[in-house]
């Protein structure tokens, strides 16, 4: 890895280089300086930029091995080179850019020759099939796409412009992908939803004939799923980001530019309206709906329809006002079964000293 001058380095990131007094000039023993590598806090080297985007942690910045830092306003106590700008997290990612460049695909159009290709898919000449990629017959894959190796479009499945499918995706009879989706490696859309009926001792499947419709502009995880309708679609709107091991359920419709966080399982003929973000491991009820702009936090369980606007905790889940008194009342039980204790006691003395009393003091 080649090393930079971290004056070269704060011209690329667009900042203003101050040495340890914070002043607005760049000695010259800063010329000197060269950077090996840009790292997390956590993980800062010696030789390293680093990157602070709050003062809190000026200490933490003190005690490690950082050779410069990129914030945005001198920080209290800490002798190394600021590189000072308004957007840390940007600049960061252009330092993290110059010295582990994103790895580039060969963009050479055309279709690998150990693809395996039904004379009746339409493939746009200007899209990449990789090697081992199977489309079975009546598929459509538009312009700019990219079909990793593994891919495998079963019978009638659409594709629009610009998709990314990577390693081992698999899609389904009858899939459509719009335009600029990216499916990450392992995932599988259109597989039969989990449906059957109890007839004579034996769980039997109910009809699975329905498709699954990503919109455009959607991004799915690694190894998520998406299940196809029972009669129609199972629909991700527009501008929907899936994280990894998410399960979307037969009939679901997801609406535009949700948030759907790892391990979330979302049950059949469930909708969701815009801009709703399901935290980590959010269990989901069939047949509810949760509304426009709603927030739902980790581990949480929706076991009924949910207004817009909401803010939901716990499981079942409920408005964080709620939640947040069930929790408050949870912090007091141990001190609230003492009292019941002392009270019991108390009690059970009473009762005691009426068991033993004579007949003339139970008299009184």
């Amino acid at each position: 890895m080649v090393a930079i001058e971290l004056t070269k380095l704060a011209e690329l990131v667009q900042g203003r280089l101050t040495d340890h007094e914070h002043s607005a000039t760049t000695p010259h023993d800063l010329d000197s300086v060269r950077i090996s590598s840009a790292r997390p806090l956590a993980q800062a080297v010696a030789g390293c930029v680093t990157l602070v985007d709050n003062p809190k942690y000026a200490g933490k910045l003190a005690a490690s091995e950082a050779a410069a830092v990129i914030t945005t306003e001198p920080l209290p106590g800490v002798s190394i080179p600021h590189i000072l700008v308004a957007n840390p997290h940007e600049a960061f990612a252009k330092a993290c850019l110059a010295f582990r460049p994103a790895y580039e695909l060969k963009r050479i159009p055309g279709i690998h020759p150990t693809a395996s290709i039904d004379p009746s898919a339409s493939i746009d000449p200007d899209s990449i099939i990789d090697p081992f990629v199977a489309i079975d017959a009546d598929c459509i894959i538009g312009p700019g796409c990219h079909l990793h190796r593994g891919v495998t479009l079963m019978p009638g499945c659409q594709i629009g412009r610009d998709c990314q499918l990577y390693p081992g995706v698999v899609l389904y009879p009858g899939t459509i992908l719009g335009d600029r989706v990216v499916i990450h490696a392992g995932s599988v859309l259109g597989a039969h939803g989990f449906g059957y009926r109890f007839s004579n001792g034996t769980h039997q499947p109910t009809s699975q004939l329905g498709w699954v419709e990503i919109e455009n502009d959607v991004e799915i995880g690694a190894n998520s799923a998406v299940d196809r309708g029972t009669y129609g679609a199972t629909r991700i709107g527009q501008g929907t980001k899936i994280d990894n091991f998410v399960q979307v359920a037969h009939n679901c419709t997801i609406g535009k530019h949700n948030l759907i966080c790892a391990h979330v399982g979302i049950a059949g003929s469930t909708s969701t309206g815009d801009y709703v973000v399901l935290a980590g491991q959010v269990g989901v009820k069939d047949h509810v709906h949760i509304g426009d702009r709603t927030q739902v936090g980790a581990q949480a369980g929706i076991a009924s329809d949910v207004p817009p606007d909401q803010i939901m905790l716990g499981s079942p889940a409920k408005t964080r006002f709620e939640q947040a008194q069930l929790w408050a009342m949870e912090n007091k039980l141990p001190e609230m079964r003492k009292a019941i204790k002392r009270i019991e006691a108390i009690l059970d003395a009473q009762a005691s000293e009426i068991h033993h009393a004579t007949p003339q003091e139970k008299a009184g």
